[in-house]
């Protein structure tokens, strides 16, 4: 992915600052210095990064280059600069001040490369026409021909710089999400039950593990730690969580989409998917995958972190009408997390795993109505979580939370008793025209009654949103730790487990039986 290192800046800076605008007018300023190449991917993660990088090439593609708001950008450099610095993007202090030269140098060559083909084609009419000294002018031509060529490869030059810097920049944050860290986080509601007791016998793993339910000895064989075997009622449950997601979903509107779960690095780069696990542990969350191409013309391809980034790449490149707008789409997919081992007791048990099933909800809007939409998909997110009957809160999550691409995030999370702390189970996120601008994804708006030439500008981008539907591992820890019987041992502290109380919402998606366990350790299910 796209790394700008401090080799790369430093060109970029003494590039900008050395070059005297006045000097664009008569030659070419000089190009800035190369970096050493960056050393080779890993076959199985990509190196770490601190969140303030993108990658110094882009991943191979076959799109158009992404097409910065720069007048955004540079409008208020100082609101632009606390904006990055609010969401943890540190930057250098002159880093604006540069990104301002270049685009002032871009704009510079834009027009001289204007006048100079304007002149090209007044000396070709002389030429065609044979008026005057012909020799003289072909001598003309030939020169504007060769400064042509010149300013075009300096702009060329500029430009990759300019995006370079531009692409280092995050969205820009909605007016109303909390500034600061996690903590800062603002509830906007609470719904559902009145909240269970912190309880340590309500823990879902030594639940599985009475059960047989979870197989971690098979999965630290096969495939490493937190890659677990889902077994019995689990797998059961999971496949009932999906339809029952799916179902609300499509009564929503959506359209079910499966996605590929092997994505482009390219998609997942434009759509600004770079998770990390922490500010303080910023390692990549991705797993690349290695071509065995020798002649290496594959594409770089990695697996999906979310639905969300295949489900990006089914509008890529698109020209849409607002008539069609939004659309709306459901995918359920695997997403792979490769740095899941990285927080401590979170990796116990199913909260965080490498691999996990997702439902994942994603819009394509247009521009004036990304906000009603993400009110739209909260509304969904909470038919889903009401009719599992979970103690819920919704937090607008603060700056230092929202990633590249969000300009607002809602976290949906759910009382887990046994953990003894809420865990998310869902997000949504407003990404505005961020990812449309590098996915190249616009639309044509609706003419308006005796409006003309309405088409001829360019095309807006679109808004494009995401949130989880079911992410289920969450689901399925939330709902064991809420929906456990047990009883204490006569005489002893320890517990027997006795049945599992599962929501009635889901039992029409069950295709198993009323018992949690096998042989002589079974329990009861009942559906309340």
């Amino acid at each position: 992915m796209r790394v700008v290192t401090a080799v790369r800046l430093g060109a970029v800076r003494g590039y900008a600052s050395q070059v005297p605008l006045k000097s664009l007018l008569n030659l070419r300023p000089p190009a800035p210095p190369q970096p050493p190449s960056p050393p080779p991917l890993p076959s199985s993660s990509s190196s770490s990064k601190s969140n303030n990088t993108t990658s110094s090439t882009a991943p191979q593609s076959t799109l158009p280059k992404p097409r910065l708001d720069y007048n955004r950008l540079l409008s208020d450099p100082a609101h632009t600069t606390l904006n990055a610095l609010r969401r943890n993007v540190p930057l250098p202090p002159d880093h604006l001040a540069h990104l301002s030269r270049l685009r002032e140098t871009q704009l510079l060559l834009l027009q001289k490369l204007s006048t100079i083909r304007g002149k090209q084609k007044e000396i070709g009419s002389l030429i065609r026409t044979g008026l005057g000294d012909v020799e003289e002018t072909k001598r003309q031509a030939k020169k504007l021909k060769a400064r042509v060529k010149d300013y075009e490869s300096t702009l060329t030059e500029t430009e990759n710089e300019l995006l370079d810097l531009g692409l280092t920049l995050p969205n820009f944050s909605h007016p109303s999400s909390p500034i600061g860290a996690e903590e800062n986080a603002v509830t906007l509601e609470t719904f559902g039950p009145e909240l269970k007791e912190v309880d340590p016998n309500r823990d879902h793993v030594r639940f599985a593990d009475q059960f047989d339910l979870l197989d971690t000895e098979a999965s630290a064989i096969a495939s490493g730690s937190s890659w677990p075997y889902l077994k019995g009622t689990l797998a059961l449950l999971e496949q009932a969580l999906i339809n029952y997601a799916l179902s609300i979903a499509i009564r929503n509107g959506f359209t079910p989409v499966v996605p590929p779960d092997v994505i482009k690095t390219d998609i997942a780069w434009r759509c600004g998917f770079q998770p990390r696990d922490s500010a303080t542990n910023p390692s990549s969350q991705t797993y690349h995958i290695q071509s065995t191409n020798s002649d290496n013309t594959s594409p770089q391809l990695c697996l999906a972190g979310t639905s969300e980034i295949p489900l990006a790449g089914m509008f890529a490149d698109r020209l849409l009408t607002q008539e069609s707008l939004p659309r709306k789409v459901v995918g359920t997919g695997r997403a792979f997390r490769a740095e899941a081992g990285a927080r401590g007791a979170d990796t116990r048990g199913l909260y965080r795993v490498h691999q996990f099933t997702k439902v994942e909800l994603f819009v394509v809007s247009a521009e004036d109505e990304s906000e009603s939409m993400m009110e739209s998909i909260r509304a969904v997110q909470k038919e889903i979580a009401q009719g599992l009957g979970l103690s819920v809160r919704v937090l607008d999550m603060p700056t230092e939370e929202l990633g590249a691409s969000a300009q607002r995030k809602y976290d949906m999370e759910a009382f887990m008793p046994g953990r003894g702390k809420w865990g998310e189970i869902t997000s949504t996120s407003n990404c505005t025209d961020y990812q449309s601008r590098r996915l190249n994804i616009t639309y044509r708006p609706t003419p308006t009654a005796g409006a003309t030439n309405e088409s001829n500008g360019p095309m807006p981008f679109a808004h494009t949103l995401n949130g989880t539907a079911a992410a289920i591992p969450r689901l399925l820890v939330a709902l064991l730790e809420n929906g456990l019987q047990y009883e204490m041992k006569e005489g002893s502290k320890d517990v027997v487990y006795t049945g599992l109380d599962l929501p009635k919402a889901l039992e029409r998606f069950w295709v198993g039986g009323n018992e949690v366990g096998e042989g002589s350790k079974k329990g009861e299910i009942r559906w309340v």
